[in-house]
């Protein structure tokens, strides 16, 4: 059956590439000069433009059977120039004053100013988050766009991690997050506090919570996708900065007319400096660990702490001509935990634990797009992503030491042909390609103990959609479908999507999206102290045992209205997501050792009202759900709450904007997540803890509020510079987020609540020029 695919794939491959070639101008490209001579000519026209303007420029020939005005498009796509028609007879040329793929992506938005300025609802269903318009978020200093993608409505995450972000009502793995078309594995620094992504060069970032297109896969959940500017320069400009736990950088640098170098990085100076907002983070963080857990039983004598992050990243780009682009980028993110502990034991003797965490990523892409006359444009991109967990632990005393590693590898191609069939209708179709490959090892010594696996799958996917728009762009009409083989698995999925979208009554809009997805690698949870209990997370692969293929369906519809700065919406949402294991769940109760394959399904309503009038924006969005397991083992068969659950969510934000002041006030309020009590009968004859009935019971409600203010002033002449300050949990109020128990030496039940951040402030200054 491999082998027919294969064929398969490549008959098809050959024939889409061969009807590209006959599609194309076989003409070389010639200077605008010579094209525009020619058209005079062949129209009897006269153009009229500055000759610095063409100066450089080049493109095909055109097909003589067009018309003036189609040529004159054709143009314009491949020169990004604007073409007047004064009259008959008259066509003055002029520079466009907007990239061009910034006035498509303008067509698409419905709604501008979402939540605040830099966010936008687009026609497609998307989110979309320009970060060099964005203003201030509440508790924000810098445009973290992980941090800022929370503020969407239901977008959360139950333990303020950035590492563990929820769409509704889905685990962190089912999100599909994208850098520069590289599928990361690892998002956060600061174990999930921090986003991994510098801010500063980020300006693109989409984000699909259903109807996603076709040619995305996996991320049950949602897709997230980050991109840095795509547009080359005339000058460079570079920015340096720092805040109360790192310092970073980048540059765009114009190598020429065709090409620019774009670089970035950041490092953490936590190994060597130490301020109040990393004592919060790292509170936060080792608080309840299990480094810690042993201090509650032992006397600590010293503590030896290192800690620091960094991340790189590079981007190249190459305009090579007026219809073909390259962009190459790497990326590499690190996370390094040196944790050294000397106490004595309950004995009066010395101990010594030495332990360390390295989290890893290394990513690289290559794209390469070509518009081959005005209806046609191929773009074809590959990718590697590699994620690496290694951690160690050593009790000097014991001389035991455990190792355990964590190892994704993940390479995927994609070729995208987008062919533009009339005014009204485009068609977007293509082929991936994914190779994934994952090892676990476990290693212990005193006693000898190893374990080691790995395993493989490579994924084949075609897919196709089509997207038609009125002439009067009121209806917009998005259908497709993604094909999968999962070689390994010896199975075929097919995933239709939707994306509808109409205008009604010129102020309202309604909104229906649909979506069948599957993903072939989850996060599972073998032990409570996984990686110290800090990190408790693996990537691992379906298989034909227990860990089958996550399987999705979502449907939405919402209505909005919107009119004189007031935008009020509303969307009911259903998700069912089976196939999911137990292990991926981390329950921490009577199932925490059990393995069983079940299903979640969520039904909720997204409620928003946004406002903005002269210098003043405000929000409150409200979020009712009821996220609900169906195990087949688990409970009985019978359905019980969701970990994630959260009933009710509430985010109101107010902000205020004067000339270079601005200044955000926002509160986060949702209802206690789900746990599960111990029993108050307990049988003493084993050291098991007794549960009552799972996720039965619920938390106190979380509330807290934060502040961020931004000032900015020119220093000199090309010099600006931007001060900003925040407050995490102003009010310093405590919140329990997760409520576990665990059994101590003389087997009595110990009660361990993990807590939210507390009072923390930031403050930044950067330097721009």
């Amino acid at each position: 059956m491999n082998k027919k695919l294969l064929r398969l794939i490549l008959c098809l491959l050959l024939t889409a590439f061969y009807n590209l070639a006959y599609c194309q101008n076989k003409e070389e490209a010639k200077p605008l000069s010579k094209i525009l001579l020619n058209l005079e000519e062949r129209y009897n026209v006269k153009f009229s433009f500055e000759p610095a303007t063409i100066e450089g420029k080049s493109t095909n020939l055109l097909y003589p059977e067009l018309s003036l005005k189609q040529a004159l498009d054709q143009l314009r796509l491949t020169t990004n120039l604007t073409f007047t028609v004064l009259d008959k007879r008259f066509i003055a040329i002029t520079k466009s004053k907007t990239p061009l793929d910034k006035i498509q992506r303008l067509d698409e938005i419905v709604i501008s100013n979402y939540l605040t300025k830099g966010l936008s609802k687009t026609v497609n269903g998307t989110v979309a988050i320009n970060t060099t318009t964005f203003t201030i978020l509440p508790g924000l200093i810098e445009p973290d766009v992980l941090q800022i993608i929370q503020k969407i409505p239901g977008v959360t995450s139950v333990d303020e991690r950035i590492s563990n972000i929820n769409v509704r009502g889905g685990t962190y793995d089912q999100n599909l997050i994208l850098f520069e078309g590289i599928k990361m594995y690892q998002s956060g620094h600061f174990f999930g506090l921090i986003s991994a992504f510098n801010p500063y060069l980020t300006e693109e970032v989409t984000v699909s919570k259903n109807g996603t297109s076709s040619k995305y896969g996996d991320g049950v959940s949602s897709m997230i996708s980050i991109k840095n500017s795509d547009v080359i320069d005339k000058k460079a400009k570079s920015g340096v900065g720092f805040n109360l736990l790192s310092v970073d950088g980048f540059t765009k640098i114009p190598l020429s007319k065709k090409t620019e170098l774009q670089l970035s990085a950041r490092r953490s100076f936590t190994d060597v400096l130490v301020s109040q907002t990393y004592d919060s983070y790292f509170d936060r963080i080792f608080r309840d660990s299990e480094l810690n857990t042993t201090n509650n039983l032992n006397t600590l004598l010293s503590l030896d702490e290192r800690f620091l992050f960094y991340d790189f990243n590079a981007k190249f780009l190459y305009d090579i001509n007026a219809s073909s682009k390259l962009r190459v980028n790497v990326l590499n993110v690190y996370n390094s935990l040196d944790y050294n502990q000397i106490f004595t034991t309950s004995e009066n003797n010395f101990q010594e634990n030495q332990s360390t965490l390295d989290q890893v990523s290394y990513g690289a892409s290559i794209n390469y797009s070509k518009l081959w006359n005005n209806k046609l444009v191929t773009s074809v991109e590959a990718y590697y992503s590699n994620y690496n967990l290694d951690a160690n632990s050593f009790n000097v005393t014991n001389n035991t030491r455990l190792k355990q590693t964590n190892d994704v590898a993940d390479y995927g191609l994609r070729i995208d042909i987008k062919k533009t069939i009339d005014k009204a209708t485009k068609i977007n179709s293509g082929y991936q390609f994914n190779e994934v490959s994952v090892s676990n090892l476990e290693d212990v010594t005193n006693p000898i103990f190893t374990s080691f696996k790995k395993e493989i799958i490579r994924t084949h996917a075609f897919f196709s959609e089509v997207e038609w728009k009125s002439e009067s762009k009121n209806t917009y009409l998005r259908f497709g479908a993604r094909i999968n083989y999962f070689e390994k698995l010896s199975e075929i999925l097919m995933e239709p999507r939707l994306t509808f979208n109409q205008k009604i009554f010129d102020r309202f809009r309604l909104e229906i999206l649909g979506e069948l997805k599957s993903q072939s690698i989850t996060q599972i949870i073998d032990l409570q102290q996984d990686f110290f209990g800090i990190e408790k997370r693996r990537w691992q692969l379906a298989n034909t045992d227990n860990v089958p293929l996550i399987k999705s369906q979502q449907a939405s519809i919402g209505l909005s209205y919107n009119f004189n700065g007031l935008l009020i919406s509303a969307e009911g949402y259903y998700k069912n997501v089976s196939e999911i294991t137990a292990r991926s769940q981390g329950f921490q109760n009577q199932f925490q050792f059990t393995n069983d394959i079940g299903s979640y399904n969520i039904r909720g309503i997204d409620f928003l009202v946004n406002k903005s009038f002269k210098q003043f924006n405000t929000w409150l969005s409200y979020t009712y759900s009821k996220n609900q397991y169906q195990f087949k083992n688990l409970n009985d068969g019978e359905a019980f709450a969701n970990t994630l659950d959260l009933t009710q969510v509430v985010n109101a934000s107010f902000m205020y904007t004067k000339k270079q002041f601005k200044i955000g006030i926002g509160m986060n309020w949702h209802s206690g997540r789900p746990f599960t009590k111990p029993s108050t009968n307990q049988n003493t004859n084993n050291a098991v803890i007794e549960y009552e009935a799972p996720n039965s019971s619920r938390l106190s409600d979380y509330f807290r509020t934060d502040i961020s203010a931004t000032y900015n002033f020119k220093l000199s002449k090309g010099i600006a510079v931007e001060a900003a300050a925040s407050v995490w949990n102003i009010f310093n109020q405590t919140n329990i987020i997760n409520r576990f128990y665990t059994l101590d030496a003389d087997d009595s039940i110990i009660e361990i609540n993990n807590r939210s951040l507390n009072f923390t402030p930031n403050f930044s200054l950067r330097l721009n020029f």
